[in-house]
This record gives C-alpha cells, structure tokens and sequence, in this order.
C-alpha cells in the first residue's frame, strides 16, 4: 500500500513538471511568434499559432 501511494506521489510530480514544462514551451514559443505542431485525440495535427494556444491555456 506504501508502494502505491509513493508511485501515486511521484505520478503527481511528473504531471506537473510536464506540465510546467509545456506551459514555458507556449510562454517562449509565443514571445517568438513561433507557432506549434499539436494533435488531437483523433491523431490530427495541425500548427497553431502559440499565442492562441497561451490564451487558451490562461482561460
């Protein structure tokens, strides 16, 4: 059972710093007028500009 909740913990960490990680991605990527390569749940990709990806992240 400790097992568990330490793998839970370490899940929790490694969510975050991907997340963290993606978030400064955007942040960067639109400081450049960069756009960025994303996919769907489909298996679509599409390039989207990084400025309208950060406003959706900020909503």
């Amino acid at each position: 059972m400790e097992n568990k909740k330490h793998i839970d913990e370490l899940s929790e960490k490694v969510l975050k710093g991907v997340n963290e990680a993606v978030r400064k991605l955007i942040e960067s990527s639109a400081a450049s007028d960069k756009s960025l390569v994303v996919g769907d749940k489909y298996g679509n990709v599409k390039k989207v500009p990084a400025k309208e990806l950060l406003l959706k992240l900020k909503k």
